[in-house]
């Protein structure tokens, strides 16, 4: 078991001083200097190996040993293992998600938009417009219900959509149909979580305690049984992080290929091959642009997911050629790697979202498909195609409609209040009598059965600890880890505060749920304690953090009756709105 708190590589802007600090090698570096004051201590000299590309640890022989397992068979096993408890994590994730997924049996909240468009888009390309009240019709007569041709104006990218139409059509116009892919992204986002955490923290533990997490977040769980698009939206932020991670661990891999090794067998670094070194093809990268113009082409605010992670990623490129010896690192990174690193993101982001309005593109019936041949004719543009003019109208249309969403609801939201679980989201509420729709015929006066997006309230409360330890961690320690996790709290967190008068609602936050997990595993691996800790100090520290993980685990449970909508008496539904903005 390996401790988030370990940072092998804390020091990589170690390399590369000032002039000023190479002539006195013992002389910390400024930066170092200033941040002692705040308790920060340089972690101890490294081979620049470990520096660039942390290795996982060896594994516990003992441990091996006492399960029988032979000394040569233990490094197959754990890199086995590296997949086994992943998966494992997953099955469970998707058998919860999985059952019963085709209840409640109604058109539920925003399905009421999401799965008509779908139906709609596999069979016509484009939306349509629904008879109004049209939800029990839906309901009765499933795949059978008649569809019209009239487009219907709709104010989001078409691939989400398209996504849970992937569901309605393998299994019909149904609640099971239309929540199907949904469930299954959320159960890939578990997996996806694990293995990231694993490569990041280089403990398999860590990474399926993540997945775990995530496994049992209640936001993300209801969420995986709805079909919205937000859902979609996270799977292709979490695909697009772990395309990412790998490639930072192979591109500095490849750099570390380039450095000189001495005559102790020790990696050193090398200002000539920092600074002019080529880091290769990198289809890792290509991967996660894909990946961010699927976000991007399911709702827009996939756009400041995609600056932010390019910019991360350039970031990480200065820290590896810093720790390779670079002394000028900013300067070497915008000559060799920005323009490659931006051609490999946006213009492929941008193609993609392009390329999934192609439903849209080859029919001559969409919505605003044929503006640039009637409203739009003549202007300064005529040389562009028809399709691309009308698209970039539609497209100036929609972003006038979401800037200028102010109309109230009943469950939106500020996002200062979305940490704490202020107002979370009713999607499902009826009140069965006894004896009716599962209410227990023994129950004094009705059930409540009730389907609420809120997240787990202990694993957010831990999660609010975890994002200042975080700060903490990247800050004063420049963990690099802790970094790459607030990025991608930040970019699905803040952009919302720009937007506090329009209509915004708390379920926009499970698209940075995966990384609160990753946050409160690595504050976990802290409480554990760091390689070499007394038996003391790990005692401790297993106990409380078991100790907080089966509280988590605890209140998930507790509170699964309203995430499922499952019948429970008023009194004990009551029980469970710890707060009155809850109801």
């Amino acid at each position: 078991m390996t401790s988030a708190a370990s940072t092998t590589d804390s020091t990589d802007a170690q390399a590369g001083r000032p002039a000023a600090e190479a002539a006195d090698p013992a002389r910390p570096p400024a930066w170092q200097l200033r941040l002692r004051r705040f308790g920060y201590t340089a972690g101890p000299g490294a081979d620049v190996r470990a520096r660039l590309v942390p290795p996982f640890p060896e594994p516990a022989l003992r441990v091996w040993a006492a399960l029988g397992v032979a000394a040569y068979r233990v490094a197959p096993m754990n890199r086995l293992l590296g997949w086994v408890g992943p998966l494992l994590v997953a099955l469970v994730a998707g058998a919860l998600r999985f059952w019963n997924l085709g209840r409640p049996d109604k058109v539920i909240f925003d399905e009421t938009y999401y799965a008509k468009d779908a139906w709609a888009l596999i069979h016509r390309g484009y939306e349509v417009n629904w008879p109004k009240d049209y939800n029990d019709e839906v309901i009765r007569l499933g795949s059978d219900v008649p569809l019209g041709t009239d487009a219907s104006y709709v104010v989001h990218p078409p691939v989400g959509k398209w996504v849970i139409g992937l569901g309605e059509w393998m299994h019909g116009f149904t609640p099971f149909g239309w929540r199907f892919m949904t469930a299954v992204l959320g159960t890939l986002s578990v997996l996806l979580i694990c293995r990231i955490g694993r490569r990041l923290f280089r403990s398999t533990f860590l990474g399926c305690l993540a997945g775990a997490l995530l496994a049992v977040d209640g936001l993300h769980f209801v969420m995986s049984r709805a079909a919205l698009l937000d859902l979609v939206l996270m799977f292709f932020v979490v695909a697009a992080f772990g395309c990412l991670v790998v490639d930072r661990d192979r591109s500095r891999a490849r750099l570390l290929a380039q450095l000189p090794v001495d005559e102790d067998g020790l990696v050193r670094p090398d200002a000539d091959i920092a600074e002019t070194a080529r880091l290769g093809r990198r289809p890792w990268r290509i991967a996660a642009g894909v990946c961010l113009g699927l976000a991007f082409a399911t709702k827009w605010n996939g756009l400041y997911i995609l600056a932010a992670f390019a910019l991360m990623s350039v970031l990480w490129d200065v820290g590896a050629r810093r720790v390779a010896g670079a002394g000028r690192p900013y300067p070497t990174v915008l000559k060799k790697d920005v323009l490659p690193a931006f051609v490999s993101t946006v213009p492929v982001a941008i193609g993609t979202y392009v390329v999934s309005w192609t439903g849209w593109i080859v029919t001559d019936d969409g919505y605003f498909r044929n503006w640039a041949a009637t409203a739009g004719k003549g202007g300064n543009w005529t040389f562009l195609p028809d399709w691309l003019r009308s698209l970039w109208h539609y497209e100036y249309e929609v972003y006038q409609f979401h800037i200028g969403l102010t109309s109230g609801h009943t469950y939106d939201s500020n996002p200062w209040s979305w940490l704490v679980l202020g107002r979370p989201v009713s999607y499902y509420y009826e009140s069965p009598a006894p004896g009716v729709d599962g209410c227990p015929k023994d129950t004094a006066g009705k059930c409540a059965a009730e389907v609420l997006a809120l997240g787990t309230p202990l694993l957010w409360w831990a999660a609010c600890f975890a994002v200042a330890y975080a700060l903490w961690r990247w800050l004063l320690r420049r963990d690099w880890r802790a970094g790459a996790i607030l990025c991608g709290i930040a970019a699905g967190y803040l952009p919302w505060f720009a937007y506090q008068e329009r209509t915004i609602f708390y379920f926009y936050a499970v698209v940075f749920v995966p990384f609160l997990c990753l946050a409160v595993a690595m504050m976990i691996g802290a409480i554990l304690g760091p390689p070499g800790s007394t038996e003391r100090r790990r005692i401790v520290g297993a106990v409380g953090s078991g100790v907080l993980v089966l509280l988590i685990f605890w209140n998930f449970i507790y509170f699964w009756p309203i995430y499922t909508g499952t019948p429970i008496p008023v009194d004990s539904w009551r029980a469970r709105m710890w707060f009155d903005t809850w109801v």
